[in-house]
């Protein structure tokens, strides 16, 4: 923890010193920086989680949090980050979890995901509607400035209405959309990948953790399997954000405002919960751009309208 936290004032530090930079040059040393340490660590990994953000990471992080504090004996405070659980007991992976954020920007390598090519990576996906919803809401309650300036995220303080942030080149549908079609294109180039949807996993949360930890080479029993399904329920993570549980996770498991539910880290979980917040046409847009942009690689049945589809079966490779 003390190595980590070393690292992130280091890198304060340094984006601190340089507020005499123009604010573009700034950005991109910040983006460079933690690059850097993504890249260090990915050399170190045993397996990396990637994600889009607000794909449901932080649920599945919960769950093999648990999974490994009750197979090693680890306290519940703590919440696996890269090598933490590793060094208090060497039988627990080091795992990298990342959004793929900045790796790139310290690589150079934008354009495909060589950086990624030797690593055992666990790639998590959501429906992108889902997901810009969510990511609207981290946004307005949740997001610091700084990194909404990062990220090219709208500015802090602006009023935005949900459905121009989902259908924002820079913020919603259209970039998960890319992020996503990026990754499709690159998977038979990884060494070894799992394909987890969100979906899936509130289909069948045990089995899909099942195979997650046995993709990583840690394979648990029913009852460690159960215990961490049960800890990571919606109900239970709420009151673990609430009563600050993972204070040693940072921001990361806290509140925005404690009397605004959709400040929470832990939301709605609801599959198919954006139709909830867009009326007919808009969501009539929404579904024509995905069925007309998304790859089928993640199985979201874009051959009929998102209204109707079911499920598929992730792949697994």
């Amino acid at each position: 923890m003390f190595d980590n936290l070393a690292k992130v004032v280091i890198r304060e530090s340094v984006v601190g010193l340089s507020f005499w930079m123009p604010k573009e040059r700034r950005i991109r040393l910040e983006r460079w920086l933690r690059g850097r340490e993504e890249f260090r660590r990915l050399q170190r990994a045993d397996a990396v989680v990637v994600s889009y953000g607000k794909s449901g990471r932080t649920w599945l992080r919960v769950m093999l949090s648990r999974f490994y504090q009750v197979k090693h004996g680890i306290a519940e405070k703590h919440m696996i980050g890269f090598d933490n659980f590793h060094r208090m007991n060497p039988a627990a992976p080091k795992l990298l979890f990342t959004h793929d954020n900045y790796l790139k920007d310290y690589t150079g390598h934008g354009g495909d995901k060589r950086d990624y090519y030797d690593s055992r990576v666990v790639l998590m996906v959501r429906d992108p509607a889902d997901t810009a919803v969510s990511q609207y809401f981290q946004w307005k309650f949740r997001m610091r400035k700084g990194k909404k300036a990062l990220n090219k995220y709208p500015e802090h303080g602006s009023e935005v209405e949900i459905f121009d942030f989902v259908m924002d080149p820079d913020a919603g549908i259209p970039k998960i959309v890319d992020y996503m079609n990026a990754w499709a294109t690159e998977i038979p180039r990884i060494r070894e990948v799992l394909l987890i949807r969100y979906e899936e996993l509130r289909a069948d949360t045990p089995g899909a953790l099942r195979r997650v930890v046995d993709f990583l080479g840690t394979p648990g029993d029913d009852k460690e399997i159960g215990e961490a399904v049960s800890y990571a329920s919606v109900e239970n993570m709420r009151k673990l954000e609430e009563k600050g549980t993972f204070w040693r996770a940072g921001g990361r498991m806290k509140p925005g405002q404690k009397d605004n539910p959709n400040s929470f880290k832990v939301r709605r979980a609801k599959v198919g919960g954006y139709r909830d917040y867009f009326d007919d046409a808009q969501v009539a847009a929404i579904e024509t751009y995905l069925r007309e942009n998304l790859s089928p690689v993640f199985g979201y049945g874009l051959e009929t309208p998102l209204a109707e589809r079911q499920p598929r079966q992730a792949a697994n490779g």
